[in-house]
């Protein structure tokens, strides 16, 4: 009989037999899910084992830099909330509120009219972004982070398209002309401009952290997304019926250019055993936000043809992913995704002109997917409306993301929010049927 396996917390993983480091016993392998998976290929899923037939000891994992971070003192509690909602455990509450002083006085950025500058320049992007940070006020769960991000995803720019940049985002100029005679898509490290641009800010970025804030991976973006940015939307919605081979064989080569990139950036901007990423993520591993915007544009056919299988190779590769589910019209690949195994969550982001990710409408949703064995995650939840969010759809697995207007408002909210989950987890031990169906009146 195999032994028994105790269940994960925080700050622990499980390890092959001797995988320490030496003389360390407290201090694990930053492994991971890609060398635990290649020794037990049957049994192992990411960072969670559980086999019949290899032993298995748990190892406590210990920080290495940022913490505590200045910015926000309750870091080591936000990181163990967030590791716990990634295994569909408990709640994480995003919270701000902006300051009536900055934490500092810092200065503003420069005054500038070149777009170009305000998006490429390290000191100018640093500047501004810690401006920001230094008024806004993280509560609970919300950690203060620099994403270095050029435009709506980076793969693009960095594997040849060219942006235009407008003042909130960019545009992406196509490179591939000719798909008979472009060739394969690469990843290049030398001489690479829009890497290079990356590389700069993130540097200047964690030189002037000083353990107040952490340095985010870029927004790279993948799959039909970026070969849409690389071929242009027309041109590849042709694609897609005139050169399916060609499509397949264009977003494989994507995949491989996304985990080089990843990993190289990675490299530097670890922290904690984890990275973070926009949309308030952190995990203890290789952490992303995955997407295909291009989805709302194709039938549920070609989204289980074209984008699923890219996409599982990129979730089984990534320690901890979060599918980006962007509007009401790619709503009909809720199932496909609900099919990947090795994605962690999904967010739900509501168009502009509908409403926000607060709203009753989307109860029904966020039960579809925590019933279908993801966390999920409720972005632009209105003050007023994370109580009833959390007793609809329960806390277990669910990331709340919120702004007060104040802080006595935020403050008061994360008093009601510890106490209302507690109130909500006990009346889910004590009545399983409760979550997902039910207010916490029981009302019809």
């Amino acid at each position: 009989m195999a032994p028994a396996i105790p269940s994960l917390s925080y700050g622990a993983r499980y390890l092959a037999p001797g995988e320490y480091t030496g003389g360390r016993p407290a201090e694990i392998v930053p492994c991971a899910a890609q060398r635990l998976r290649s020794a037990f290929p049957v049994c192992v899923r990411r960072n969670f084992l559980a086999s019949a037939d290899a032993p298995l000891i748990m190892a406590e994992v210990t920080t290495r830099k940022g913490d505590p971070m200045e910015w926000q003192p309750d870091w080591p509690q936000a990181k163990a909330n967030l590791a716990k909602w990634w295994n569909r455990e408990g709640l994480v509450l995003n919270l701000t509120a902006p300051r009536p002083q900055p934490i500092e006085d810092l200065p503003p950025p420069p005054p500038s009219d070149d777009l170009a500058f305000r998006w490429t320049d390290p000191s100018f992007r640093v500047t501004a972004a810690l401006w920001d940070m230094a008024r806004r006020h993280y509560y609970a769960d919300a950690f203060p982070h620099l994403p270095i991000t050029v435009g709506p995803g980076s793969l693009g720019i960095i594997l040849g398209s060219h942006p235009h940049f407008m003042p909130t985002t960019a545009w992406y100029e196509p490179c591939i002309h000719d798909p008979d005679t472009y060739g394969p898509i690469r990843f290049v490290r030398e001489n690479n401009r829009w890497l290079d641009v990356h590389l700069a800010i993130m540097d200047e970025a964690l030189r002037r952290a000083r353990g107040r804030y952490i340095v985010a991976m870029p927004d790279l973006i993948e799959n039909l997304d970026t070969l849409a940015a690389m071929r242009g939307n027309e041109a590849l919605l042709v694609d897609l019926v005139d050169r399916p081979a060609w499509v397949h064989a264009r977003l494989a080569e994507i995949n491989e250019a996304f985990f080089a990139a990843f990993d190289l950036l990675y490299a530097r901007v670890e922290v904690d055993g984890g990275n973070a990423f926009i949309f308030d993520l952190w995990g203890p591993g290789k952490t992303c936000k995955v997407q295909c915007d291009f989805s709302c544009m194709i039938s549920a056919r070609m989204f289980r043809d074209f984008v699923v299988p890219p996409l599982a190779a990129q979730c089984d590769w990534l320690d901890f992913s979060m599918y980006h589910l962007d509007g009401t019209q790619a709503r009909h690949h809720v199932p496909a995704l609900l099919e990947i195994e090795s994605l962690d969550a999904i967010e739900w982001t509501p168009q502009a002109g509908i409403p926000n990710g607060g709203s009753p409408m989307w109860y029904d949703l966020y039960r579809q997917i925590k019933r279908g064995g993801k966390s999920v995650q409720a972005v632009g939840v209105e003050p007023e409306d994370v109580i009833p969010l959390i007793e609809a759809v329960g806390p277990e697995g669910l990331f709340i993301t919120c702004s007060a207007p104040d802080e006595a408002t935020a403050e008061r909210l994360v008093e009601r929010t510890t106490a209302v989950s507690a109130v909500v987890r006990r009346v889910g031990a004590l009545h399983p049927q409760y979550h997902g169906k039910a207010r916490l009146s029981f009302a019809p």
